[in-house]
């Protein structure tokens, strides 16, 4: 078993503090932002359009992260409507679909194709979300079930959101493994032969919601929403029949027309 004694909080300055899961959430932003850059270049799209779709999909994401979680634990909320300003609490589907809200309208309002964008960007937000997830397991939210496997985790520092010194299942390593198996077949096997605009980005949702799908059996920190599944797993189930449909049916009219 392992045991993790990383104080979750990385700098406090009086009442006001910034834990490594936020710091996290920063870099994996800016890692992004850099990577759309450079890649986007190589697809027609300029400097100046990227940075400015940030704009767009950074707050978007932000707001549709709170949103998704405040919905997933409304019990809590409902009991403590302040808490809904606290910038904690952050749902991942909420981010990857508020953000590419907020990218699409970009692209209509400035009128360039939002595909081919998607696709160049798709491997960097997997990795993106990687890195996520290493503040995740510092912060020791989004926490498994109790486990006895013999590697299982056990947060021991006070500051953590995970229960005390209890073996659970690593979830958010289970997450990070997945994201960074799903870069490597975007990246490897999947650029250069998913051709037709969009195929790559919606090869992303399906490989990553079918993996989030599955994990969330194992997480402890969520409870039902419809019979036996979450509501991160209503959305994965979502996600990935939508991304997959879109696949086999753009692929399929590729076939015929050869």
């Amino acid at each position: 078993m392992l045991h993790i004694d990383i104080d979750p909080v990385a700098l406090t300055t009086g009442s006001f503090s910034i834990r490594w899961y936020g710091v996290m959430v920063v870099t994996a932003i800016a890692f992004l932002t850099i990577w759309s850059v450079h890649f986007a270049k190589k697809a027609g799209y300029s400097s100046d359009f990227v940075f400015g779709a940030a704009l767009w999909a950074i707050p978007f994401g932000i707001i549709g992260a709170k949103v998704v979680h405040v919905v997933d634990s409304l019990g809590y909320y409902v009991a403590r409507p302040s808490e809904m300003l606290n910038p904690g609490g952050l749902a991942i589907f909420g981010a990857i679909l508020g953000g590419i809200l907020g990218l699409y309208i970009c692209c209509r309002m400035k009128r360039v194709p939002f595909a081919p964008l998607a696709d160049v960007m798709a491997p960097g937000i997997i990795l993106a979300q990687a890195i996520g997830r290493i503040g995740c397991t510092i912060n020791g939210c989004c926490y498994g079930k109790p486990s006895s496997l013999p590697w299982a985790v056990a947060w021991t520092h006070l500051n953590t959101y995970a229960p005390l010194s209890l073996p659970v299942h690593p979830t958010q390593i289970y997450e990070l493994l997945w994201d960074l198996l799903v870069f490597a077949i975007l990246w490897w096997l999947l650029r250069g032969h998913l051709k037709q605009p969009g195929l790559l980005f919606a090869a992303y949702l399906a490989l990553y919601s079918l993996g989030s799908f599955l994990i969330r059996f194992l997480r402890g920190d969520v409870s039902n929403f419809a019979g036996i599944f979450n509501e991160g797993q209503i959305i994965s189930l979502v996600v990935f029949v939508v991304a997959t449909g879109f696949l086999v049916t753009r692929m399929h009219r590729v076939s015929e027309q050869m």
